[in-house]
């Protein structure tokens, strides 16, 4: 291809400049944000499959320099959709230094796509049976035209994004279709707060990436930046409602409901009792973690996997489960109010499930790791106990097989924090988040972490200054500086710590994993090839009981 405004035979060029192209001449924005959306999905971190230790070919870095090598106007309309949509600074900055030498012309709603106006309303309609919640915001173009985003947050999975796409639409046409879709009783289409809406959506899109597979549909995840652009400018501070966790006595008195209900009748055999107890618990633990909540959907995820993949009992126990499981459906929706024709619905699937349960439970099946891997599709004799696999988890942790090998398990020193380094500009800022950090590490954790968050917020500020000079709350930072350290230390249970917990401790609520991946960036670690984890590379910010801990499985991997 040749570089300028020369412009070769259609035939000779790359069929991604062909593909920009179509886009490019489509009079409808989202044709070109779509194409770049996808393309930044294609080479985000995030879709890393985590059992594939090949290297990575292509990245952002990678692609930004292609179409920076080749000057022609799909390339700069590329660039300049990027510059929009890609959240580091220093690559914008880096792509506005190449925009700023391109003469070619562009339309006009293009150059003004970083002053696109939120819609001030965030709307959100949910089902009486809770299976998900979707979500649904609008940005405004200086140049009139709309975008709405419709996320689907499924509670099923735990709280993540099962599917979006983005609409040519106005938020208010948005709406208006939704309305004259929605059933008015089992459904509610209400405004809701755009900060706590945006931290559930940024939550929800960082469980689901850290899943594996992930979920995919037409359009999810490949809108995934585009979705993630239009979060951006929702306000910040909100905060995403955490799963209730049930006490047993709470537990306890949902099952003497039912035993003091209509709908006991009959349910009184030996196992009957223990069979609600591992309902209470499905309820309790997964799917949205409410006990009392039944949909179809769940009701196929028991009987389908977690039954016959989770529970290790006799035929006839397991065998009885749907026959206890319709009585205590028809009870938690007379509780709950739900109507009877969903009630009819729900306790059908039931009937859907039962007979190709009945079959799974009477024949040899993969349950637990085994099962694990199945689901993911991995090929038989997949060992995930294979030693240089595990040694290789251990290794990202400390920063590679020597370090590995000459581990210790001192504990962190009890150390000043180092300004070396530090611009006397940001020293203010760092100041705040450093006091944040201590007055944190004193009131819930101790003095190894004080010294791992100090070295982590010294080595981020020597980075990448730039993150430290942004108009943003310090105590969120430091929030995000905790979190970050105590992922990287989660093998060991904190004396009971959640991350919740953590991040109460600077009255912040809702997700910091935003906050989180500059300062990742800045100390070079992959924000979106973490999986869950984020492996800092180095033993300098692991505890001692961690090391230890590390140390103990890479002995038991190397055998005697």
């Amino acid at each position: 291809m040749r570089a300028g405004n020369d412009r070769p035979d259609d035939r000779a060029e790359p069929e991604l400049v062909q593909m920009l192209r179509r886009a490019l001449r489509d009079p409808e924005p989202i044709s070109l944000l779509m194409a770049v959306s996808g393309m930044l999905t294609a080479v985000d971190g995030r879709r890393a499959d985590p059992l594939d230790r090949t290297p990575v070919k292509a990245t952002l870095d990678t692609l930004v320099a292609s179409f920076v090598g080749v000057n022609v106007a799909e390339t700069t309309a590329a660039l300049t959709v990027l510059a929009a949509l890609v959240p580091d600074d220093q690559l914008v900055q880096r792509i506005d230094r190449e925009l700023s030498g391109r003469r070619q012309p562009m339309p006009t709603w293009l150059r003004g796509l970083r002053e696109a106006r939120l819609e001030p309303d965030v709307w959100f309609l949910t089902h009486v049976l809770g299976d998900g919640d979707d979500y649904l915001i609008g940005v405004t173009l200086p140049t009139g035209e709309a975008l709405s985003a419709l996320v689907y947050v499924d509670h099923n999975l735990g709280g993540v994004v099962k599917d979006a796409f983005v609409a040519p639409v106005s938020l208010a046409e948005a709406v208006d279709r939704m309305r004259s879709t929605t059933d008015s009783v089992e459904q509610t289409l209400i405004r809701v707060d755009a900060a706590d809406s945006r931290a559930v959506i940024e939550e929800a899109i960082a469980h689901s990436a850290m899943l594996y597979p992930q979920p995919e549909s037409d359009d999810w995840p490949m809108c995934r930046p585009l979705v993630e652009w239009m979060t951006r400018m929702l306000p910040d501070g909100g905060a995403a409602p955490q799963w209730h966790e049930w006490s047993e006595a709470e537990l306890d008195a949902i099952a003497r409901g039912f035993s003091s209900s209509q709908f006991a009748a009959g349910i009184d055999g030996p196992d009957d009792a223990d069979i609600l107890g591992t309902l209470l618990w499905f309820g309790s633990g997964y799917c949205g973690s409410d006990p009392l909540r039944w949909s179809p959907v769940n009701v196929e995820i028991l009987l389908v996997d977690w039954l016959p993949r989770k529970i290790v009992a006799d035929v006839d126990y397991l065998a009885r489960i749907p026959a206890v499981l319709r009585a205590f459906i028809r009870h938690c929706h007379a509780v709950r109010g739900i109507s009877r024709a969903l009630t009819e619905e729900t306790v059908a699937a039931v009937a859907r499930w039962e007979p190709d349960y009945q079959r799974t439970i009477r024949s040899a099946r993969p349950q637990g790791p085994e099962a694990i891997l199945a689901a993911m599709g991995l090929p038989v004799g997949f060992d995930l106990s294979d030693e240089e696999y595990l040694l290789s988890i251990l290794d990202a942790r400390v920063g590679g097989r020597q370090q590995l090998m000459s581990l210790d398990a001192t504990p962190l020193p009890d150390e000043p924090f180092d300004w070396a380094g530090i611009p006397d500009d940001i020293r203010p800022v760092v100041r705040s988040m450093l006091d944040e950090c201590d007055r944190v590490a004193n009131d819930i954790l101790d003095a190894e972490y004080r010294t791992a968050m100090r070295r982590l917020l010294n080595l981020a500020a020597t980075g990448d200054p730039a993150i430290f000079r942004r108009k943003a709350s310090p105590v969120r930072g430091a929030a995000a500086v905790a979190w970050i350290v105590f992922r990287a230390n989660d093998d060991v249970e904190y004396r009971n710590l959640r991350v919740q917990d953590l991040l109460a401790g600077f009255g912040v609520t809702g997700s910091v994993s935003q906050r989180a991946d500059p300062l990742l960036r800045a100390v070079g670690v992959d924000p979106h090839h973490r999986f869950g984890r984020p492996d800092l590379g180095s033993p300098a910010f692991l505890t001692g009981p961690v090391r230890a801990q590390i140390i103990a499985r890479r002995d038991r991997t190397l055998g005697p």
